[in-house]
């Protein structure tokens, strides 16, 4: 398992996505088992919102925990911009710890950009973390120059991540908001490696099948051994099966060659100018 370290945290490069789990029946036990497979191998970091399943997401994590270890995982959640007030962010942060089964979130994101003013949305977190019940804050979907408003707003060093869309297809944030990231020391959590949260697959071009097949591995393997390349990237696939949760782990140990890499960029280019921000 590949580690990275952020304002001191030790987070584990691959993290465990939760969107569209926890809403059917059916599926939960192994919902749960594929969850459990991750954290045992090393993986720290789960990643949910009250938006996904209207709190079901959130309630399949507390039971997938519920025997752990607490202290020895970093659990995020975010809230919808329409309680980003800082009475609405307490109310939220309230129900989403009693469904995750927890005094405490590790990171708190606003989801997406919100009508309320930043400043007292960020007086808010800074008021959770005060009282101990969130211990990073930060935001989700916000492009360099929503960023440097909130790094104005808060100071440097007060956000811990943002996180945003980003695979081998959809490439824009490197241009100029990946380098700023790490310019200001804020992590960088990228969701749907695979492209698969709006419907949409990543396109399978010559170098990504051909890697695939010469390494011997899935293409959704390669896809997501390449988001971890440069250990900037935390990354947060959703596995609903054990299998699916064990391929991922393979994965997170998939080095690439320079050799591939520059073939890649040849299939899928690197972005050449600034691009607008794209979200799911």
């Amino acid at each position: 398992m590949k580690y990275m370290t952020v304002k001191g945290e030790k987070l584990s490069q691959l993290g465990l996505g939760t969107w569209g789990m926890g809403e059917k029946a059916s599926k939960r036990e192994e919902e749960i088992a594929a969850l459990r497979c991750g954290l045992s191998s090393g993986v720290n970091v789960i990643d949910t919102a009250e938006m996904y399943g209207e709190g079901q997401a959130e309630s399949l994590v507390g039971e997938a925990i519920k025997d752990l270890d607490r202290s020895q995982l970093f659990l995020i959640s975010k809230f919808y911009p329409w309680h980003a007030s800082p009475r609405e962010q307490k109310k939220s942060l309230a129900a989403s710890l009693k469904r995750l089964g927890t005094d405490y979130l590790d990171l708190y994101l606003l989801h997406w950009k919100s009508d309320y003013p930043l400043a007292e949305t960020v007086k808010g977190l800074q008021d959770l973390q005060a009282a101990g019940l969130i211990r990073h804050w930060g935001v989700s979907n916000f492009d360099t120059a929503d960023m440097q408003e909130l790094v104005d707003i808060a100071g440097e060093g007060a956000v811990f991540a943002n996180e945003d869309l980003y695979n081998l297809d959809k490439r824009g944030v490197e241009y100029d908001l990946l380098p700023w990231q790490k310019q200001h020391g804020i992590a960088f959590i990228g969701y749907s490696p695979f492209n698969s949260g709006n419907g949409q697959s990543i396109p399978v071009k010559a170098s990504l099948k051909q890697i695939a097949d010469k390494r011997g591995v899935s293409v959704h393997q390669v896809l997501l051994a390449w988001t971890m390349r440069t250990g900037q990237v935390l990354t947060i696939p959703k596995a609903s099966s054990v299998d699916h949760m064990r391929a991922n782990l393979a994965a997170a140990d998939l080095v690439l060659t320079a050799g591939e890499l520059a073939a890649f960029d040849r299939d899928y280019l690197p972005p050449k100018s600034k691009q607008p921000l794209e979200s799911i």
